[in-house]
């Protein structure tokens, strides 16, 4: 016989039976729900700088987190009692079940090697057991009642023990002024790009790719190209305080002015204004510089995201969990800003659509980059090319599901691909800048810098930045693009010393003529250079991990098929294909700056994977790709269709063809 404590209201159940059930469902829930998104969240404070979220509504997410998923569930099953003790009984041993079941998902993911439905099977006969358990015993309900503690132990680490912590209670409001050590004190203009591996940009010769990304090219040829220059970490929290402090990561803490007091802002801040821009970043104090535009922020997005981040938790399949899956860009017209700037003659550049496909950061920071009667620092943060990748090399810009695989069989290769296409944007965004300064009259005088926090792999099998990727392919994920056009040079030159970007800020401060008032471990760049060809770059604070010191060879981009741009006539049929995307298809507005630049979809069992798949925009070939195993999302495919030229106004017509062995096609009906 179930004892009371298992009995629902009535006679034998009472207030007391209640408040341990909720007591119950609170230590699930705590469990399941609070401890792994705080712990995702708590690991990730520049999830809340970017989304500039104050104390208040970090507070108030945590809350959400925490209080009303036990609150649903306990009045859903008080509800149940109405319908008498036995169905009181009988939905709470439910609920601890499927609760038991949804921990066991998140458990067995880490532990074994069960995916996908096998591993919900197995969490469902532990969820089966649970509640079995529940029912005829004590110990599993006093164990669960006792967890109920659980969500206040993992909000007090959130707060207090966390990297995020520091956000919400911050400390301090930043660090001592730089020195004049003379009197000529030129503009700095700083633009730190994100997630851009130098090889990106090398052609086979090992020089920038004039003809992919003709500004990049226009930069190096005049300014100083610090060819052999790493980054210190392939996460920006770690890597961009690294680069504006001058010290290695020691510890791991949120990148904020209270745990960095002393770096660029606060050295420049006594004699410069500060027109900062830091997207994933909280470095310059508010007394020092204001952010003059802000992505999307608000409770609202805030819990949307983590809403986003709780299915990834409970996902049964591998899935990226990372915040940064949010770091959208706003565009300028998003952020209601008037874009100014002239356009340019290049009509390629879709300079009239500049409202809808550029950041609104960048906007900001183009209006900004004007003579001033005080030394000024511009400096911006532009999480480009950094995914979420939406823009095509014209600025136009295309939709794409967000869960698509960046690992496996055809799949990085489309990441890589995808990335090339948003870095040849970001190309075009670089020349807008040397076009500002030029016309504005500071590219003489200023003392300008464009470099990359970090690269990234693609690597198969090693792909994005982790400790594998840096074993595998420390030349992508560490190796940067790194530009210094002093006041005055009118050359460019190639500087091939051991640059590492702790030796940015030493760098700078001696340009500008500022002694730093606390210890660096970088080497201005006017200093001897480093004998020892070592790097040090770190995946954890305080864990230096020791590279090889090479300039890195080209990684020539993907090869075009020979099809691509062929026109295509009648072909055979070759079966069906299932494809998403497809609607955009039929009325395209170029002027919107919005292309189908992606399709994707799944083809029948017998088609083998391998086989290349042809996609032509209105007859002509626009790329070619394989057929692989079929992802999560069931997709067998997808394509990216970078080229403008194969668009028209209005209806455009889709095909997919199969391509044979010996290079014939079967027409595919779409479906």
């Amino acid at each position: 016989m179930a004892d009371r404590a298992s009995a629902g209201p009535g006679p034998t159940g009472g207030w007391r039976s209640e408040a341990g059930r909720l007591l119950e469902v609170a230590g699930l829930v705590g469990l399941v729900i609070t401890q792994p998104l705080l712990d995702v969240l708590g690991r990730s404070p520049d999830f809340f700088l970017f989304h500039r979220a104050d104390r208040g509504e970090i507070l108030l997410l945590v809350a959400l987190v925490v209080v009303p998923p036990t609150v649903a569930l306990g009045l859903l099953g008080a509800l149940s009692g109405l319908a008498g003790a036995s169905a009181r009984a009988a939905t709470h041993t439910l609920l601890v079940g499927l609760l038991a079941a949804a921990l066991a998902v998140q458990v067995g993911r880490h532990v074994t090697p069960l995916r996908g439905v096998p591993l919900l099977l197995v969490a469902a006969m532990v969820g089966a057991a649970a509640a079995v358990a529940h029912r005829r015993g004590r110990f599993l309900r006093a164990g669960l009642r006792l967890a109920a503690l659980g969500p206040l132990l993992f909000v007090g680490l959130f707060l207090f023990a966390s990297q995020t912590g520091p956000v919400v209670l911050p400390r301090g409001d930043g660090g001592a002024a730089g020195t004049a050590t003379g009197d000529r004190h030129p503009p700095v203009v700083m633009l730190v790009l994100d997630e851009l591996p130098l090889v990106s940009l090398l052609n086979p010769q090992g020089g920038i790719d004039a003809e992919r990304f003709p500004h990049f090219a226009e930069l190096a040829a005049a300014s100083t190209w610090y060819r052999n220059a790493t980054g210190v970490s392939g996460w920006t929290p770690y890597a961009l305080p690294a680069m504006l402090t001058g010290r290695y990561p020691a510890e791991p803490v949120a990148p904020h002015f209270s745990h960095y007091p002393d770096n660029l802002f606060t050295a420049l801040g006594g004699l410069y204004d500060i027109r900062a821009e830091e997207s994933i970043t909280r470095l310059c104090p508010p007394s020092r510089c204001e952010q003059p535009v802000t992505p999307e922020q608000g409770l609202g997005v805030l819990v949307r995201e983590t809403g986003k981040l709780l299915r990834q938790v409970t996902s049964p399949w591998d899935s990226h969990i990372d915040p940064e899956h949010s770091y959208r860009e706003r565009t300028a017209e998003e952020a209601g800003i008037d874009a100014a700037e002239p356009v340019p003659t290049d009509p390629k550049f879709r300079w009239d659509t500049l409202t809808v496909n550029q950041p609104a950061r960048f906007t900001s920071f183009l209006r900004g980059l004007a003579p001033a009667t005080r030394p000024t620092l511009h400096f911006l943060h532009l999480l480009m090319p950094h995914p979420p990748w939406a823009y095509l090399p014209s600025g136009a810009r295309y939709e794409a599901p967000e869960d698509f695989p960046n690992e496996g069989e055809g799949w990085v290769e489309l990441a890589r691909e995808r990335h090339l296409a948003q870095l040849g944007y970001t190309d075009r965004l670089i020349g807008e800048t040397l076009r500002t300064l030029r016309e504005s009259g500071l590219w003489d005088q200023a003392l300008v810098v464009v470099t990359a926090d970090h690269g990234v792999s693609f690597t198969k099998g090693f792909q994005g930045r982790g400790l594998d990727a840096i074993r595998a392919a420390p030349q992508q994920v560490a190796w940067v693009p790194m530009f210094v056009k002093t006041p005055g040079q009118r050359t460019g030159r190639v500087d091939d010393r051991n640059w590492q970007h702790v030796d940015l800020l030493p760098t700078i401060a001696d340009e500008v003529a500022i002694r730093l008032p606390w210890p660096v471990d970088g080497r201005s760049a006017r200093q001897a250079p480093r004998t020892d060809p070592g790097k040090l770059f770190y995946d954890r604070p305080g864990e230096p991990i020791p590279l090889p010191g090479a300039v890195p060879a080209a990684m020539p981009p993907p090869t075009p098929h020979p099809l691509v741009g062929t026109t295509v006539g009648a072909a055979p049929a070759g079966g069906t294909a299932r494809i998403g995307g497809q609607d955009a298809f039929r009325f395209v507005d170029p002027d919107e700056g919005v292309l189908p630049g992606m399709i994707w979809g799944t083809l029948p069992e017998t088609v083998p994977n391998g086989t290349e798949l042809a996609v032509a925009v209105n007859g002509t070939i626009g790329t070619v790709v394989p057929v692989v195993g079929s992802d999560p999302g069931g997709r067998r495919f997808a394509a990216l269709l970078a080229d403008d030229r194969l668009f028209r106004a209005g209806d455009n017509r889709l095909d997919l063809y199969l391509v044979q062995a010996g290079g014939g096609l079967r027409h595919l009906t779409i479906s």
